[in-house]
């Protein structure tokens, strides 16, 4: 190892551990602290792998912060695809508390809404499922230790943690006088109560018995059903032993239409015994109701937007409602150039002093004042903005979904709002122009769709493809990337570096509005980037995530969009010529040709086609094919299919040896596959096998999924490590083998599972140091 690789290592090492206290701390629990010395940097010491996140900062949407309402600092996070987390006051950062979720709980990594017990700071529930269906699938986790362990309990509906109008909160809600009793305002089946702290649960028929159908809910774009929309317990107290008998809740039409509620809002006096309707403003008919708070004087503040969201746009309204009259508070009516809908809403104090803080949605910070955080504190009377005002504005990190504003309980000079990508927060609100600040620390919950370590003399660390954020270059893990992309790309999907000049590189995504480029490449190691001259001849119409590329050397690419025959350019994407590999078949699933380029003789390519999915009547063989021109023409294996499984593309990868010429891996879903003479003859290993259970189209999770070869520790037995995401004795994780195959060893444990783990990359500097992707948690590394 070079020396500059060791010291690079070592400071990695003493920042991570500067940052745990030195303790080695996962998220809520101890361990014995561990001296930089006590570490090694093989991986293969007695001391079980760590890890830690690559930085990037934020990159996710938060829709929703949860306060303890007399608990200085107890602070949560939902995300909604990338797990939760909780705030460490000591840190100043927030600690992920669903790491722990392994990949049969993927569809449970993002939340849909959390709730506090007012009366126990250590108690915490989490409504989880990320798409909203016809089918009970959603749980309810709880955890009585602030969510350093969870239990759950499979809820009788469906959720939607990743649904439009995921921003609605917050719609579990624990009575803070008698906890023991919970509300869950869902989104297509009413309204569900527990009376014995959440672990089992009934219909308020008293409210509505309507469950919506499958056609019903398919009736909205991306099955965005809002539904009912919050719960509120209209009370001061807590603890008293006797349930609140006054509850508020919002119902959306698109629920109402379907179960035949004539109001928007409804109220209970009787504990939800009986409910009456209440009469809401005639200019906010059929609009949502993203957030409504009481403040302590028992006045009701409500939001209304026409739009569901995230960043739903205008025209919107804020009333006040004292039990019976309605107050005007602000307006934004849908003109040119304006937009705005509402979506956070915060309130602190009571009577004529009232603190409002109200975020704008759909606006984009474009100029000083431009409304984002509008505060008032005479309830309302008067208002003034307090985010949007230069200079500030750059710093701010608008990105038009501000749903969710909150008021610090114990310190209203501290304000946070949420928005695309991540948290912000100002401790002096009152200021003529507060300073505003990134409270995103800790949460990274970019959704990765690849990832790619260079050859040892690069100048980075890690080349990282994303939804949202396209491709970043990491060249310190523990410092956010540069981003110069967006300008290009909304996302992308693949990246390669020529391994004989790892400055040149490429990715391909979905265009922006404004671009037209599909690929694009970098001559500077990612300083800079171009769209190439010409897109590959099908990319525009197949823009689809499984697209991938391959790069041979310098200005020369192999491309495969979804679904098309690849081509190749010698001339930097000047021109582009189809290889003699056929289109690939349309089945109802995004796939296309994986493709890798063997580092040790740049004239050989591979790809893989692994025939789509073997429970569709469309589904094909799969096929290796191997080509020895730089990736023009390709020769197909007449051993891969006899050893191989049909499996869709997402369940499978490829990896290359670097260190030997034709070593090529493969997993299918199912198995691993090795071949040490390019791909001609194969041989199937024992070590992975799925498992099966809920579902008889796929297995509940599968066998072998990615593959990644790093840096091989000294005295190795096989010229690399070889890390594998899957079965193997019936226990899913990452595994490792140092001797080709023979054997393996699981490489993380159950704390770090991050709702599965799909891309892996590892590094050829260091031995055991393995780049993995969450499920929508960014990216980790192992040390």
């Amino acid at each position: 190892m070079k020396k500059r690789h060791i010291a690079a290592v070592t400071g990695v090492l003493a920042a991570l551990l500067a940052a745990c206290g030195g303790s080695g701390t996962d998220s809520g629990g101890s361990k014995p602290a561990r001296t930089l010395s006590s570490l090694t940097t093989s991986g293969v010491g007695k001391l079980p792998t760590r890890w830690g996140a690559v930085k990037f900062g934020g990159g996710g949407y938060v829709p929703g912060l949860i306060y303890h309402p007399t608990s200085p600092d107890v602070l949560y996070a939902r995300t909604d695809m990338g797990g939760a987390y909780r705030w460490d006051a000591a840190t100043k950062a927030w600690a992920p508390i669903t790491d722990g979720f392994g990949a049969i709980d993927g569809y449970h990594h993002g939340s849909e809404t959390m709730a506090l017990d007012p009366n126990d700071d250590q108690r915490v529930y989490m409504g989880t499922g990320m798409y909203l269906s016809e089918n009970a699938d959603a749980r309810l986790y709880i955890s009585t230790n602030r969510g350093d362990t969870w239990q759950y309990v499979k809820l009788p509906f469906s959720a939607g943690s990743n649904s439009p109008g995921r921003a609605v909160g917050e719609r579990l809600m624990v009575d803070p006088n008698l906890p023991s009793i919970l509300f869950y305002a869902t989104r297509a089946s009413g309204m569900w109560k527990s009376s014995d702290y959440g672990q089992t649960w009934s219909q308020v028929t008293s409210l509505s018995t309507h469950v919506m159908s499958k056609s019903e809910i398919n009736a909205y774009p991306s099955n965005g059903v809002v539904g009912f929309e919050q719960v509120i317990f209209d009370t001061n107290t807590k603890g008293t032993g006797s349930a609140t008998q006054t509850i508020y809740t919002a119902v959306a039409q698109d629920y109402a239409a379907t179960a035949g509620l004539g109001f928007s809002l409804y109220k209970t006096t009787d504990g939800g015994a009986t409910w009456s309707g209440i009469a809401t403003p005639a200019d906010v008919a059929g609009y949502f109701v993203p957030h409504m708070v009481r403040a302590k004087d028992g006045m009701m503040y409500v939001a209304f937007t026409q739009s569901n969201g995230p960043g739903a746009s205008g025209p919107s309204r804020l009333y006040k409602f004292d039990g019976t009259n309605w107050t005007l508070l602000k307006k934004y009516d849908a003109e040119q150039w304006v937009n705005f809908g509402m979506g956070g809403l915060s309130v602190s104090g009571s009577g004529a002093s009232t603190r409002i803080a109200l975020g704008v949605t759909n606006s984009w910070g474009n100029y000083e004042g431009q409304p984002i955080v509008q505060l008032s504190d005479d309830a309302g009377a008067t208002w003034r903005e307090i985010a949007a005002m230069a200079p500030h504005v750059p710093n701010v990190g608008v990105s038009g979904w501000i749903d969710d504003v909150e008021i610090d309980p114990k310190n209203p000079e501290h304000i946070l709002h949420v928005n695309g990508g991540g948290v912000w927060e100002t401790f002096n609100a009152s200021a003529a122009k507060p300073t505003w600040t990134d409270a995103a620390g800790g949460i990274e919950e970019t959704a990765t769709s690849a990832l790619m370590a260079p050859p040892p003399g690069a100048s980075y660390t890690l080349l990282r493809s994303a939804g949202d954020v396209a491709t970043s270059v990491q060249t310190e893990l523990l410092k956010s990337p540069a981003c110069c992309m967006w300008s290009l790309f909304n996302s992308t999907y693949s990246s390669d570096m020529a391994w004989s000049n790892p400055a040149y590189m490429v990715t391909t995504g979905s265009h922006a509005w404004n671009s037209t480029a599909a690929a694009a490449y970098s001559t500077d190691s990612g300083v800079t980037w171009k769209g190439f001259a010409a897109n590959h001849p099908d990319a525009l119409a197949n823009e689809g995530g499984a697209g991938n590329l391959a790069v041979t050397k310098l200005n020369n690419v192999v491309w495969a969009p979804s679904h098309a025959a690849p081509a190749y350019t010698t001339d930097n994407g000047a021109t582009w010529t189809y290889t003699n590999l056929p289109a690939l078949a349309r089945m109802g699933i995004d796939r296309a040709y994986r493709l890798a380029a063997d580092r040790k003789n740049p004239n050989k390519v591979y790809a893989y086609n692994s025939g789509g999915a073997w429970w569709t009547q469309w589904s094909e063989t799969p096929h290796f094919y191997t080509s020895t021109d730089g990736g023009h023409t390709f020769t197909e294996s007449a051993t891969f299919a006899a050893n191989s499984w049909t499996a869709d593309f997402g369940a499978t990868s490829i990896a290359v040896n670097p260190n030997a010429e034709g070593d090529v891996w493969v997993t299918d879903g199912k198995s691993i596959l090795h071949s040490l003479d390019s791909g001609a003859t194969w041989s199937k290993l024992s070590a992975a096998a799925p498992i099966w259970g809920q579902s008889i189209y796929q297995p509940d999770v599968y066998g072998a999924t990615s593959i990644a070869l790093g840096k091989a520790p000294a005295g190795a037995k096989y010229s690399a490590s070889v890390y594998v995401v899957g079965v193997i004795n019936g226990v899913w994780g990452v595994y490792r083998s140092d001797d080709g195959g023979a054997t393996w060893t699981r490489f993380n444990d159950d704390k770090h599972q991050y709702g599965g783990i799909s891309t892996l990359a590892a590094d050829q500097n260091v031995p055991g140091r393995l780049y993995i992707s969450g499920s929508g948690r960014g990216v980790l590394f192992s040390y």
